[in-house]
């Protein structure tokens, strides 16, 4: 796949020429990558673009996440919005909530005539984005889910066996301690600390995070992120921050900086490190599954997808969306996905493509990279862990952002700032369900 995107990437040049590109219909495509991501993306819409000769994708950066939805939301109300817009999977209430605004996906890819089989992407990925009938209202693109990294030479630096068993926090306790003891200055770092210690802890634990199925069962739910499980994890974590055994380093993936350069231990992020840390660390490293407190809840029984879908935006010609439904239908290919995620890390949204990953022999000879799909599909998902839709949730994790900075800065007991952060969060939920009654 590797070298057909170098091929497509030599030749585009003399496809797209001036008079060629003119006659070309315009899809415009707004995301939120940046460094080996935005490159890939970039190679993506290249090769699609040199595939065919009725199409021209258009891609735009438009910041982080966040800053990518409000730009979205900004350009629809100015009617200059783009074809296609990515959406972090916190977004999905908001876009199901804007009448209007988008058109699902299933309807595109009907109108288009593409290629499409919504049966094929797996399950614990397809829920997220579908409605009650099943119906599909974005395409899943870029889906992650946490792991644990492993820096084995700090371990090996420290005295601490770099294979030894971390697969429960009681075993990650034990192994911050040991490296404090050898001179490790960074032992744990994570990312995205709401995400991977509040949204999957609760899911990887089968207790729930929200009421109404996390909000899948209905607009009238309210935050229970207060439970006994979530108190003692972030009691833990606690600790381990007041003894510099975990170190914060800030609310999204600040700390992966601090661990491709080789200086912390252990880092819980997003499988889709994977490109950055393959691409920039200069030791050994393994992934390994999100780790579990042994004896509470069901745990392990499946984390829950990140990422971005996307969506495809009302206003726009006829020719235009079925030009978008080709764009989506290339992205869902077998070949294209099972090297986006063998680039990425992001998960394989087909089985298909899981299947030619591992027919590849790539998991074989990258040891560690079928952890994030395996800890996803191992388990069938329940109401607790098939994820998350609650509306304003971005502006919710802000507050629970705060509410873990107080933790770790020791101002506030785990209980105290869970607590803080429900009563909080409430009213945001209740305002979105008036909204949207």
């Amino acid at each position: 796949m590797k070298r057909s995107i170098i091929g497509t990437l030599a030749v585009a040049s003399t496809l797209l020429t001036p008079i060629a590109a003119s006659a070309q219909t315009e899809v415009h495509f707004w995301h939120a990558f940046t460094g080996r991501l935005g490159e890939l993306v970039a190679a993506q819409v290249e090769e699609f673009n040199a595939s065919q000769d009725d199409y021209v994708v258009v891609q735009s950066h438009k910041g982080n996440y966040s800053e990518t939805l409000n730009a979205g939301i900004a350009a629809f109300r100015a009617q200059e919005q783009p074809h296609i817009l990515m959406v972090f999977e916190v977004g999905t209430a908001t876009m199901m909530a804007a009448d209007g605004a988008t058109r699902p996906v299933h309807e595109v890819m009907a109108q288009s005539g593409a290629e499409f089989r919504p049966d094929a992407f797996i399950s614990a990925v397809n829920g997220y984005y579908t409605t009650t009938d099943g119906d599909m209202l974005s395409l899943p693109f870029n889906a992650s889910t946490p792991v644990l990294w492993v820096n084995r030479n700090a371990f090996e630096a420290a005295g601490v066996d770099p294979d030894m068993d971390l697969s429960t926090w009681q075993n990650v306790g034990d192994a911050l301690t040991a490296l404090q003891d050898g001179g490790s200055e960074c032992p744990l770092v994570t990312a995205w600390q709401s995400w991977i210690h509040l949204e999957n802890f609760s899911a990887y634990h089968d207790v729930p995070f929200a009421t109404q199925d996390n909000g899948f069962a209905g607009l009238d739910t309210e935050l229970v992120l207060n439970g006994e499980a979530q108190v003692a994890h972030l009691t833990a974590m606690g600790e381990w921050a007041k003894e510099g055994k975990f170190i914060y380093t800030g609310r999204r993936n600040e700390g992966g900086a601090n661990f491709r350069a080789g200086e912390c231990a252990l880092f819980t992020e997003s499988s889709a490190g994977y490109a950055g840390i393959s691409s920039e660390a200069e030791f050994d490293f393994d992934v390994r599954p999100l780790p579990y407190w042994e004896g509470v809840g069901n745990a392990p029984l499946n984390t829950i997808i990140g990422g971005a879908s996307l969506w495809v935006m009302e206003g726009h010609e006829d020719d235009e969306y079925t030009g978008a439904g080709e764009f989506l239908s290339f992205l869902s290919s077998s070949d294209v996905q099972a090297s986006w995620h063998q680039n990425t890390g992001y998960l394989p949204i087909t089985a298909e493509a899981g299947d030619a990953t591992r027919l590849s022999g790539f998991y074989e000879k990258n040891l560690g990279t079928e952890v994030a799909v395996l800890q996803m599909t191992a388990n069938e998902p329940t109401a607790n862990s098939k994820g998350l839709r609650l509306g304003s949730f971005d502006q919710i994790r802000g507050i629970i952002d705060e509410e873990l900075e107080a933790i770790w800065a020791g101002d506030k007991t785990a209980q105290e700032a869970m607590d803080s952060a429900v009563e909080r969060g409430n009213p945001l939920l209740r305002r979105f369900e008036q909204a949207n009654r």
